[in-house]
């Protein structure tokens, strides 16, 4: 975005200083001020450079983002627009030797959110002087030494950079030296003394040289240094160093005294002019306090605290220098490498709470950013919420996240959602962090009133009162009564097939017409006519063999049972109300005539098959008729002897009911019209698979019940007589 120019004229160390809103490739706006500016002063009125309303400020809540740097080097005045000074700025030690300073942060507006990012320049001012690394150096000179020989000189160093760094040197008026300068590439200056004039030892041993440190500032600011000068016998070979630039990568939070580098210079002298020592020639104090060098050794350890996020590369230049002076320099950089050492920060920057339970799915709630110090890919972050949650995290511009609603909200339901959000970076391993947001709903009027319990009836007491002097009333009672209406279907208690399993009951092949061999159980839950329940057989495997009472369910035989008759007989009986319309449900009966456990074979399905009728059976009676005809009548007639004469065994013994299981609650038992009578029992249970279906074998100990020493007396007759009594249901009067 374009800026017009405009210029804030602030007086800092008895100077004009010039704030001007810099080329955009900055980022939005851009500013450029002095270092050490007063708390409070005018940097550039923000609010005009961005085009924004002074009188909306305030309602937009305008910050500064410094993204998670717990120093904050400037403010927003809500009531002008200007950006000032919030803490003094020290440009040496924010940016140290870095030719650009530059402070970027970002200005945060919400409703609607927008995002305007700031950078500052910090321009040196000339507060520090030039200082050298020590204040006399000692120079041993052999009186052999030629005119034009070159002693190097460690430079002074100035914490200020360009025109306020060291500018040129200066060397008191002798007879023997003069001072030589050389600029190195990467901006430093390599000094010499170089001898103008032989040495003699024997008129003079000892003299002492004062060096001056300029820098280019207004007004200048200088250093010196004293050079005690020794005149000794020939030292003629400096010291040589193996490479000419050290490098070396260094992980950050490297534990103390961890070697870094090594440097080696060698002396082709002997001696002590061949004994090489070491020392920082050139060094920033930030890094002065992190390194150490050994004087012998060369090497190069950590002593302090390494942070990558505080500066991520050294440079420092090591003199080797034999006994006698002679010396030589190299260079030593050292690259910070980034270990995920900061887990993301969440800052919640505003939050809407209550909502009101009606908002719109999409509806933002809350603005969320992150923050991680370290770089690349350890920077980069995950953001989430737990699941099950009508709220989702939406990415937004940068490092922002929108909390919207994904979902109806029901204060009824849930009333207050405490919401984790965890922000996971993706380094090796992952650090992460969570914070928990409260966010409580609204209510809405979104409920009519209802009753709560069921009842048939109620009252309401009903108060007619005038308007006269004084007034009269009276009050009635008003009595409701809730009518039924047909809306619940039957439902059947028993047979009741739990999963693949079907309920299969065993009827002994003596059973005689009449006999009771099972009964269907059945509720309503209305009342009245509506709960009247009536039994109907809709299909069966043999539709002559097994008969239902109409009222009771109870199933009985309508013969006596054959040879002939199928093994396997299914029974679908629909249950219906008597209601208008009327409700029905229906169950399948699945039963087995058998003896015994040892005639039922393998049930893998009991389902009905309309083809595996009584026609298989007679197939397969008249095919072996045909073969053994002989053989099968004499069978025959022992079989049918035996079964007559014989009485069924029964496995077990007792009264038994429906179990109450079958019964839901606020239904009882009647006898007649409900489960079976207490003189049926059942004889075992089995379950489908090896003879795992299950079955229940029912024996009749009623008067149809041969024992095992009497003979049939009781006609048919009879037996129709006793079907039709037992057919009958109570009735219910209301």
């Amino acid at each position: 975005m374009g800026h017009k120019g405009i210029s804030v004229t602030g007086l800092v160390c008895g100077f004009a200083f010039f704030l001007l809103p810099l080329h955009s490739a900055y980022g939005d706006v851009s500013y450029s001020f002095p270092e050490e500016m007063k708390r409070g002063s005018v940097i550039g009125n923000i609010a005009k450079d961005l085009g924004l309303e002074v009188s909306r400020l305030s309602a937009r809540k305008a910050r500064i983002d410094t993204e998670g740097k717990n120093q904050r080097y400037c403010d927003i005045n809500l009531s002008t627009g200007d950006l000032i000074v919030a803490d003094g700025i020290d440009r040496e030690e924010l940016c140290g030797e870095k030719v650009s300073c530059m402070i970027k942060f970002e200005v945060v507006l919400e409703g609607p959110l927008e995002l305007h990012q700031i950078s500052l320049l910090v321009e040196d001012v000339n507060d520090n002087s030039p200082i050298f690394p020590k204040d006399t150096i000692k120079l041993e000179i052999t009186e052999s030494a030629d005119k034009g020989a070159r002693y190097r000189i460690n430079e002074a160093h100035d914490a200020d950079i360009g025109q306020n760094a060291v500018q040129r040197y200066a060397l008191e008026r002798n007879e023997h030296f003069v001072l030589a300068i050389h600029d190195y590439t990467d901006g430093g200056k390599n000094v010499e003394l170089v001898l103008d004039k032989e040495l003699d030892r024997e008129e003079k041993q000892e003299m002492s040289l004062l060096i001056t440190a300029v820098d280019g500032g207004s007004p200048q600011r200088s250093g010196t240094v004293v050079i005690h000068v020794t005149v000794l016998d020939a030292n003629d070979n400096a010291p040589v160093f193996s490479q000419a630039v050290y490098k070396a990568s260094l992980p950050e939070n490297s534990p103390l005294d961890t070697v870094v580098v090594t440097v080696s210079a060698t002396d082709a002298d002997e001696g002590v002019n061949g004994e090489v020592t070491y020392e920082f020639s050139r060094i920033s104090d930030k890094a002065r306090k992190i390194f150490s060098l050994g004087h012998s050794t060369g090497e190069i350890k950590v002593i302090g605290p390494i942070d990558f996020e505080g500066d991520p590369k050294y440079e420092m230049r090591i003199e080797g220098k034999d006994g006698y002076g002679l010396s030589s320099d190299s260079k030593v950089i050292v690259e910070i490498t980034d270990v995920n050492d900061n887990a993301p920060v969440i800052y919640l920057q505003s939050l809407t709470s209550p909502i009101p339970e009606n908002a719109s799915p999409g509806t933002e709630v809350g603005i969320i950013n992150v923050q991680d110090r370290d770089s690349e890919t350890n920077r980069q972050v995950r953001c989430y919420i737990q699941q099950n949650l009508p709220f989702k995290l939406v990415p937004s511009i940068k490092n922002y996240y929108s909390l919207v609603t994904t979902g109806e909200l029901d204060r009824e339901l849930v009333s207050d959602y405490n919401i984790t959000i965890t922000a996971t970076d993706e380094g090796s391993p992952p650090l992460s962090s969570s914070k928990s947001v409260q966010l409580s709903v609204a209510d809405v009027n979104d409920n009519p009133p209802v009753f709560e319990e069921q009842f048939r009836s109620f009252k309401v007491h009903v108060v007619a009162r005038d308007n006269g002097s004084p007034p009269l009333s009276s009050n009635v009672t008003v009595s409701v009564f809730i009518t039924d209406v047909n809306d619940n279907s039957p439902q059947i208690l028993y047979p009741a097939p739990e999963g693949n399993s079907f309920m299969t009951e065993l009827v002994p092949k003596a059973a005689h017409g009449g006999s009771l061999v099972s009964k269907v159980i059945a509720v309503d839950a209305d009342s009245g006519q509506n709960a009247w329940l009536s039994y109907h057989i809709v299909k069966s495997t043999d539709p002559g063999l097994f008969t239902i009472g109409l009222h009771s369910g109870e199933i009985r035989t309508q013969r006596d049972i054959s040879e002939s008759d199928s093994m396997k007989q299914n029974l679908i009986v629909s249950v219906k109300d008597n209601g208008q319309p009327f409700l029905s449900a229906t169950c399948t009966m699945y039963l087995v005539i058998s003896d015994n456990l040892a005639e039922v074979p393998e049930l893998k399905d009991v389902s009905y098959d309309e083809n595996n009728s009584k026609l298989t059976s007679y197939l397969i009676i008249a095919l072996v008729s045909v073969s053994i005809f002989f053989l099968t009548f004499i069978i025959v007639i022992l079989a049918v002897r035996f079964c007559r004469r014989r009485k069924p065994r029964l496995l077990f013994d007792g009264a038994v009911a429906i179990p109450s299981a079958y019964l839901p609650p606020n239904y009882a038992e009647v006898d007649g019209a409900g489960t079976l009578r207490s003189t049926y029992n059942y004889d075992a249970y089995l379950t489908t698979g090896s003879r795992t279906s299950d079955f229940k074998f029912v024996t009749s100990y009623n008067d149809n019940t041969l024992p095992a020493d009497q003979t049939l007396s009781k006609t048919p007759t009879d037996f129709a007589e006793e079907l039709d009594d037992s057919d009958g249901s109570p009735e219910v009067g209301f």
